[in-house]
């Protein structure tokens, strides 16, 4: 079995001044969707422009931050917060959670597309591509942090926190890797040729939720919400099962519905 490093969460300290992990590897997530965003709109015949790319990662940012904060808060710590409620602006001690910053993201862009006259779903088909490698990050500052552990575990990857102690699933690096690369593949290699409107919003909804659902079963649930239903069904799972569903039903709708709208191939 292998042994938890317990890495300093400080990457940083200058003075006064402290730079969390976990903030780098949202800024290499950002910065990662940017770069993604403007090799897409490079592509002759994508029908974005560079400018156009800065706004929207602008608009997604603000989406995931706030989504990310009010969903954690509405999901997983409700009490908490009625009890006291500036506890949503105290960002500072934790707390983001991926299906609210989706439903922050998706307002986001639906504005944005209102602004430049482009549909939720157009936006969200350019947008799912970027995502993935986003997540990846997000889950090794999980794994850095040593926060969202996976069940105790005997098998040979699994990680002791400390010297004789319980080992555990390293459930933040399976999530790197499925919700991060794996599905980063799949997803942009789909989106490489042309596709129905809303085909690869909805391969991202189907694969992310269906990774995440197995993940779930060798990841701690949340100790203050415990199983919410026959001794396994997570928190967790029961908000990622609409996204299969959603993401399935779109791809579904997406193919009866008609022909790609034409453009260019985005393979890198």
């Amino acid at each position: 079995m292998l042994t938890y490093p317990h890495i300093d969460p400080i990457a940083l300290e200058l003075g006064p001044l402290k730079v969390h992990w976990y903030g780098v590897m949202y800024l290499c997530a950002f910065a990662t969707a940017w770069w993604l965003a403007r090799h897409r709109a490079g592509r002759r015949g994508s029908g974005w422009s560079r400018e156009q790319v800065s706004d929207l990662i602008f608009y997604g940012a603000l989406g995931v931050v706030l989504g990310g904060r009010l969903g954690y808060v509405l999901f997983y710590a409700l009490d908490r917060f009625l009890a006291d409620p500036f506890y949503l602006v105290r960002v500072w001690e934790g707390g983001m959670s991926f299906h609210g910053g989706l439903i922050g993201v998706t307002v986001a862009l639906w504005l944005y597309g209102r602004r430049i006259g482009r549909s939720l779903l157009e936006v969200g088909d350019f947008v799912a591509p970027l995502v993935p490698l986003g997540l990846g990050f997000g889950r090794i500052g999980n794994f850095i942090n040593g926060e969202l552990w996976g069940r105790p575990s005997d098998l040979p990857w699994a990680i002791r926190l400390e010297p004789g102690g319980l080992a555990y699933h390293p459930s933040q690096l399976y999530e790197a890797a499925l919700e991060g690369v794996v599905l980063f593949l799949v997803v942009w290699l789909y989106s490489s040729r042309p596709r129905p409107t809303g085909s690869v919003a909805g391969l991202f909804l189907a694969g992310y939720g269906v990774f995440r659902f197995l993940v779930e079963f060798v990841r701690s649930p949340d100790a203050h919400i415990g199983y919410l239903a026959w001794g396994w069904l997570t928190m967790g799972q029961l908000l990622s099962l609409p996204m299969v569903i959603a993401g399935a039903g779109l791809m579904a709708w997406a193919r009866r519905r008609g022909s790609p709208p034409p453009m260019e191939s985005t393979r890198p």
